[in-house]
């Protein structure tokens, strides 16, 4: 990487205060900077890819931001009932109009499967067809989908296979968006937090909701998970993951995208589901997360134009910001995408693995 270079990974400084913000502040401060104009790179994903598989990133993980996190990580439960539907407020409750600007036509805010494919939407369906064959999806089975969002699994799974749908949220946007999407299906949504669950479900999907749970909830939602779940039931769980088991998330995404968000480590959902659940298959697709995101960036760049009579530069900034750090830190597979199905007691003779 150079300063004033040609090369993809290279910046353009356009005010010195960068780096002692960068040394003081970390991550928090590369993007705040980047969002206040402070500097630009000729490819930002290749620019943070680099950063990222070099390590430097490493070099100052230790900062006021971080340490600030950490201890509020470990005074607060960030993720209480409360704190639970800040995230809800802050980033799903943004119009409908701006998701649906660079989503698939069934609203996948999630890892697309890109076997075989270079194409979102294909990728997409190939992502809900996976979990329905997970699943074990039959015609009249209960399914719950915890963290429904805007209701593209309900709707694919009530049309392709005949089950009934019952999904949650704390987004009243979603709920909304995603009652009219699945109108004349059998599909009910509610509002509702995980931890008022009080029903029983053939199927129990999570996806991309436990990334908002945090870690001194992990155990917590696998009970409910297991409560609510028959005794010869099928749990998905579908989600980010971090190499190593942490107990906050970025410094930047916490405070402009995902208030409270963190990504749980394999040890952290080993011991959430410890003496509830039989871990009956587990798939790694992370690679594709690059693929999904360098793909909705694309869309949501195309969109601006529209977009940005509603939402300002500097809103632009921090989107791209976002999308594009997140694909750079799945192509140095820093970022893991998990799909775990789980059962619990064992599935009799076992379960058959689905790719």
């Amino acid at each position: 990487m150079a300063i004033g270079g040609s090369r993809p990974q290279d910046i353009t400084v356009h005010d010195e205060r960068l780096f002692n913000r960068v040394i003081r502040y970390g991550s928090l401060g590369l993007g705040e900077a980047y969002m206040e104009n402070w500097w630009d790179a000729n490819s930002l994903d290749t620019f943070i890819y680099t950063v990222i598989n070099a390590h430097l990133d490493k070099e100052i993980e230790i900062n006021l931001a971080s340490v600030s996190a950490i201890a509020k990580a470990f005074l607060f439960n960030q993720q209480s009932r409360s704190g639970a539907t800040v995230v809800a407020r802050e980033h799903y409750d943004l119009s409908a109009e701006l998701y649906m600007s660079f989503l698939d036509p069934y609203n996948q805010y999630t890892c697309g499967y890109f076997k075989n494919t270079d194409n979102l939407n294909v990728a997409q369906e190939q992502k809900l067809e996976l979990i329905c064959k997970k699943l074990q999806l039959k015609s009249g089975d209960r399914v719950l989908d915890i963290g429904c969002g805007w209701g593209g699994f309900a709707k694919y799974a009530a049309e392709h296979y005949g089950v009934k749908v019952t999904g949650i949220t704390l987004s009243k946007e979603q709920l909304a968006y995603a009652k009219e999407f699945t109108k004349g299906l059998d599909v009910e949504l509610r509002l509702q937090d995980y931890r008022d669950l009080n029903g029983e479900f053939d199927k129990i999907l999570v996806c991309g909701m436990i990334e908002h749970v945090g870690y001194k909830n992990y155990r917590e939602i696998m009970k409910v998970v297991n409560k609510n779940l028959t005794d010869d039931g099928l749990f998905l769980l579908h989600t980010i993951g971090y190499a190593r088991s942490q107990v906050i998330g970025d410094p930047w995404m916490d405070k402009y995208i995902f208030p409270g968000g963190m990504l749980p480590s394999v040890a952290q959902i080993g011991k959430a589901i410890e003496g509830l659940f039989l871990i009956e298959d587990m798939h790694n697709f992370g690679a594709y997360y690059d693929q999904t995101l360098m793909a909705w960036f694309k869309n949501f760049d195309n969109a601006w134009p529209k977009l940005k009579e509603k939402y300002d530069e500097r809103f632009y900034r921090m989107w791209k910001y976002y999308l594009l750090a997140c694909a750079s830190t799945a192509r140095a597979r820093e970022m893991q995408l998990w799909q775990i199905v789980l059962s619990k007691r064992g599935v009799a003779g076992g379960y058959t693995s689905v790719r």
